[in-house]
């Protein structure tokens, strides 16, 4: 299977390189390969002749998109849509990632994939526009909404992802304020990978929720974090209106993996499991779970 993965670099991106060394893959990434850029990637994508092309490029700085709604909905939206007209003229299957954001929160239980969206702010927006044009433009294709992705690479336009961010403010003594009234599923970009590869081996198109198993506040979230590490910094358990960023969050944007179970992919990890695992990788624990020196 030829595949081609746009945003290779990424925190994604990196970890489907190491899941899919069986395939023959084109990994491409920014700037050298631009979204945006239509003609230059119209021509790539046309000479690679992919069996598959997975985007994981996305303007995801939330609060920013508030600021830049233009460039959200260019590489959010419109990009996309070219996207998925190219890999309709092509014959490619496109595998694209959305987001838990597309809720507004309120339902206060697992959203499914039949849920219906109702998004709170520009990056949203911007997501579920890029969804529309897919399901509308590319019979053939995988459409992932997940949330709260942390992994190896740390992401390409945060530098960063929310454990290596708490632990270096931690290790400098910064004061520690985390939201502790957003539910969200944490989710390792590792295990993640694995489940996309199982989920590239059938046919069963469409619309999937994909994260780790259960839920936490971000408050909580790093709570776990340090418990694992067995330190006890001063955490500041605030609300998002003290927390003061720009755009609107759901307060409760938990995914139900329904469909993924309904074809038999297999169960994601609990978020704590998956949260170790992560550690472990990166040296902060040993294999038995103590911390290292």
């Amino acid at each position: 299977m030829r595949i081609v993965i746009i945003g290779a670099d990424g925190q994604l991106g990196s970890d489907l390189l190491k899941v899919l060394t069986h395939e023959s893959v084109l990994p491409l990434y920014y700037p050298e390969f631009d979204v945006t850029r239509t003609a230059e990637m119209r021509a790539v994508l046309r000479q690679a002749a992919a069996d598959v092309v997975i985007n994981t490029a996305a303007f995801h700085r939330v609060d920013e998109c508030e600021d830049n709604p233009r460039l959200a909905f260019e590489v959010n939206g419109l990009a996309v849509r070219e996207l998925a007209i190219v890999c309709r003229e092509t014959g490619s299957i496109l595998a694209h990632f959305s987001t838990d954001y597309v809720f507004d929160g309120r339902k206060n239980a697992p959203y499914t994939e039949e849920d219906c969206p109702r998004p709170l702010n520009v990056y949203a927006v911007s997501k579920l526009a890029g969804e529309i044009f897919i399901r509308n433009i590319c019979e053939r294709h995988f459409l992932i909404r997940t949330c709260g992705l942390y992994g190896e690479a740390g992401s390409r336009v945060k530098g960063t992802n929310f454990v290596e961010s708490v632990i270096a403010l931690e290790r400098q003594g910064r004061p520690l304020r985390i939201v502790n009234d957003q539910r969200v599923t944490p989710t390792s970009t590792a295990e993640l990978a694995r489940k996309i590869k199982e989920l590239l081996g059938t046919s069963h198109y469409g619309l999937y929720h994909m994260t780790s198993e259960g839920d936490c506040s971000w408050f909580e979230f790093a709570q776990e974090i340090f418990a694992l590490l067995g330190r006890e910094p001063r955490l500041e358990s605030v609300d998002s209106q003290t927390y003061g960023s720009r755009a609107l969050r759901p307060l409760y944007s938990v995914l139900e993996n329904r469909r993924a179970k309904d074809i038999g992919i297999s169960e994601f990890l609990p978020w704590r499991s998956a949260l170790k695992e992560y550690l472990i990788k990166k040296g902060y624990l040993r294999g038995g779970g103590g911390a290292s020196p």
